[in-house]
């Protein structure tokens, strides 16, 4: 049990998917794990899949909701199941960088147009309009899944502006353990490989 407690505090945690947020990247009730060495002396990145606290009534009924079924029932007695209360999105923007939408139905960071190979429906924002500076500390998320997804978009009215600090995030996704069909690493891809900036 001790042994559970130090790996879920300091190494790598057990989550399920809730949601249809992030398809097709990640499925409703994919198991996954997220690894927290990354973000131990490193900052967290553009592209990186993170699960975070929730920053306060981002989470709607259906993901607070859990699927239940035996490995979890099991992870969630050794503590290495949470209880509830995160999400899962797509980082797009860190601190400092300006984040557009929408030029020609793409979004921009700092300038630069981006493909976003990996979304569900590339048109879903291309009648979105806002422009963002994300706060030093703080990131701004979205889901692959954009035309449904309560993301920092949706909460731009929020006192935090729809921006996530980093002392919310918990990890990042790292492997996909269930189902064994779809098991592997997670990638990053390489769409934000030529935003300069930070």
């Amino acid at each position: 049990m001790v042994m559970a407690v130090v790996v879920k505090t300091f190494f790598l945690q057990a989550f399920y998917i809730p949601s249809e947020s992030m398809e097709p990247t990640m499925l409703v009730n994919d198991k996954i794990l997220v690894q927290k060495v990354s973000y131990w002396g490193g900052d967290v990145k553009r592209g990186d899949i993170v699960v975070f606290d929730d920053p306060g009534s981002w989470l709607g009924p259906d993901e607070s909701q859990r699927a239940g079924n035996v490995v979890q029932k099991a992870l969630e007695k050794v503590g290495l199941f949470p209880t509830g209360g995160h999400l899962i999105k797509r980082v797009i923007g860190v601190g400092g960088d300006t984040v557009e939408c929408c030029t020609d139905g793409k979004l921009t960071v700092n300038g630069v147009q981006l493909d976003e190979p990996y979304l569900l429906d590339e048109t879903a924002t291309k009648d979105e309009t806002f422009e963002v500076k994300v706060k030093k500390g703080y990131l701004w998320v979205m889901g692959d899944n954009r035309g449904n997804s309560s993301d920092s978009r949706a909460h731009q009215a929020d006192p935090g502006g729809g921006q996530v600090s980093e002392k919310a995030v918990v990890g990042k996704a790292w492997v996909r353990v269930w189902p064994l069909g779809r098991a592997g690493f997670i990638k990053k891809p390489s769409t934000f490989d030529a935003v300069n900036g930070k």
